[in-house]
């Protein structure tokens, strides 16, 4: 225990009622270990307080204590400190880490008061102790290998590197020793061998407990291992592995496998039932089930291929004999492909609108088929089903890209339904379909076109100005802006005829009018060509030549020309005497 101050206080007290308090406080510090001899120097502590030693009787300087025993004393000749009476580390302090005595000095004259502090370091003067002189431990005969029992400890009243520091088991075939080296130093039996109460019934050992000291402490303690007799013969499988097979989908509750096992005890310990381990089995535990008597093993849930391909199934067998006994093995049960699953086809359009003039080759769509089964059920083929300008190209299995396989022409379809079709190779096969549209947009690749390379114009003479000759129409297959036409005049066969003075053409609707009235008696005839020019960029555009006929109406009256006669005269002609029918005599004709 520690030194009592209270002691002390009083002591100070007494010592401020006599005198005036003129002192200080200062401290100092020692370590000695403990049992050594009375008379023991500690150190000189008149020097290390910087006192005179001629000082020392005179001031009345004196060691005080609050215990009883007093452990240390001052000569005041030469001002050391020295042991004045046995230490006992463990008596002090027990099992502290750190064990420190304090003590004052005090000195008067004035009046002045030091604290000392004195570590006192422990030696390895304790051997270790157990509790009991034997310990007693009961194990059934049937105990694993590698199975760990708790001895009792040793106690060791020292410290630091003196305490218990490891333990020692005397030499035998069936234990080993385990020693736990944390805050405490503790042993564990570990059983190497198994047991057989029937050859060996109690086995003697003899367990020490050694310091870490120089020299070495140590104490023992008997052990004594009593066998029990218990059911230490454990279920017995006819195999470790069973191996079966069943098809996805397979009804609920067919049987899939029976496990056998055998036990060599007899009676309640010899009946073993059988269960499905549920460590890390969930699923497992979710679709099959077994019979605990017979170790069949059914289907319970659905099975299906393509989330478990396999199973292994660990399955327990115990006893019941007490406490029962256990043991494993495994079921390898593999699950066999049904083609139910169809393959499905995803189609990522990367425009769902490509011009007419997009070049062969150019890439529509991504296509990838997934097909969940396995082997030839999950092998998959695509084909486009029906006529287009398309085809698919295969990429890396089952993905494909969906390329322009020939030219486009808007005027012949505006756009493409595209069946892709999908089938796998299981028997019987199973297929699916995916529809989509692709919109083919329209460019200028077609010129406005006339009916006919000539057109034919008749038109009366006298024909009123503005009157309309001819409706000129030319049809552009293209649509929007492309199909915009207008018409202009470009030509004329006659390149002295003053076209434009004669007749002008509407650029829009294509009416060719008149600008004069035309006399057939001084143009009969003539010709020019159309031109019709759409509004795509580039601009296309085709000609048509009209040929103008001029009818003649009855608007002249007619003249005798021939045979020529003045006003008022008389024409005359001779005939010969000889002539004969048929002879000419004149010509006549009218002019108008």
């Amino acid at each position: 225990m520690y030194l009592n101050n209270i002691n002390l206080l009083d002591l100070v007290l007494v010592l401020l009622s006599c005198c005036c308090w003129t002192g200080v406080f200062g401290q100092l510090s020692y370590s000695i270990s403990e049992e050594v001899i009375p008379g023991t120097s500690v150190g000189n502590i008149a020097r290390d307080l910087n006192l005179a030693l001629h000082d020392l009787e005179p001031r009345m300087f004196q060691i005080v204590t609050g215990g009883k025993r007093r452990h240390f004393e001052v000569n005041l000749k030469t001002g050391v400190l020295f042991v004045a009476d046995r230490i006992d580390r463990e008596g002090l302090c027990a099992k502290a880490a750190a064990c420190t005595v304090s003590v004052e000095a005090v000195i008067k004259a004035p009046l002045k008061l030091y604290r000392v502090d004195i570590n006192i370091l422990d030696v390895n003067d304790n051997y270790p102790s157990f509790t009991t002189k034997s310990q007693n431990i009961k194990i059934a005969e049937s105990t694993l290998p590698e199975t760990k029992f708790l001895v009792l400890s040793a106690y060791d009243a020292d410290v630091g590197k003196n305490d218990i520091s490891t333990y020692k088991l005397s030499a035998n075939d069936h234990f080993s020793l385990a020693v736990n080296k944390g805050d405490r130093v503790s042993a564990e039996l570990i059983l190497q061998k198994p047991l057989d109460r029937e050859t060996q019934p109690v086995i003697r050992l003899i367990l020490t407990a050694v310091d870490g000291g120089t020299p070495p402490k140590s104490g023992t303690s008997q052990l004594i291992i009593n066998v029990l007799d218990v059911n230490d013969n454990v279920p017995t499988f006819a195999k470790p592995l069973y191996k079966t097979s069943l098809t996805e989908n397979t009804a609920l509750g067919s049987s899939v496998i029976t496990v056998a096992a055998t036990d060599k005890d007899e009676g309640p310990n010899a009946e073993v039932t059988y269960s499905l381990s549920s460590k890390d089995q969930d699923h497992i535990l979710d679709l099959f089930q077994m019979n605990e008597q017979t170790g069949l093993i059914t289907v319970k849930g659905n099975i299906d291929y393509e989330e478990h391909r396999a199973f292994e199934i660990r399955v327990q067998a115990t006893d019941r004999g007490f406490p029962p006994m256990m043991s494993q093995c495994k079921v390898l049960i593999e699950v066999g492909d049904l083609n139910d699953n169809v393959p499905e086809i995803t189609v990522t359009t990367l425009s769902s609108t490509i011009k007419e003039d997009v070049n062969i080759g150019t890439a529509i769509a991504l296509v990838s088929v997934l097909d969940k089964d396995g082997g030839k059920n999950g092998i998959v083929h695509c084909s486009i089903q029906n006529e287009s300008p398309f085809k698919l190209e295969t990429n890396y299995k089952n993905y494909y890209t969906l390329v322009v396989d020939r030219q486009l022409d808007r005027e012949a379809d505006l756009q493409h339904n595209i069946t892709i079709m999908a089938s796998d190779e299981g028997i019987p096969a199973l297929t699916s379909s995916h529809d989509f549209t692709v919109y083919i947009s329209d460019v200028n690749d077609n010129p406005p076109l006339f009916s006919d390379n000539h057109i034919y114009v008749y038109l009366k003479e006298n024909t009123p100005v503005g009157t309309v000759l001819k409706k000129i129409l030319a049809n552009d297959a293209d649509i929007d802006q492309n199909a915009q036409v207008s018409y202009s005049i470009i030509e004329t066969s006659n390149k002295n005829l003053p076209l434009l003075t004669m007749i002008n053409i509407n650029s829009e609707t294509g009416d060719i009018i008149s600008l004069q009235s035309f006399n057939y008696e001084e143009l009969k005839t003539f010709q020019f060509k159309v031109q019709a020019t759409d509004s795509g960029v580039p601009p296309l555009s085709s000609n048509v030549t009209v040929n103008v006929f001029i009818l003649d109406e009855n608007d002249n009256s007619p003249t005798i020309l021939a045979p020529y006669s003045e006003l008022g005269s008389v024409n005359s002609e001779t005939i010969p005497y000889s002539a004969e029918v048929g002879y000419f005599v004149a010509r006549g004709g009218l002019g108008q």
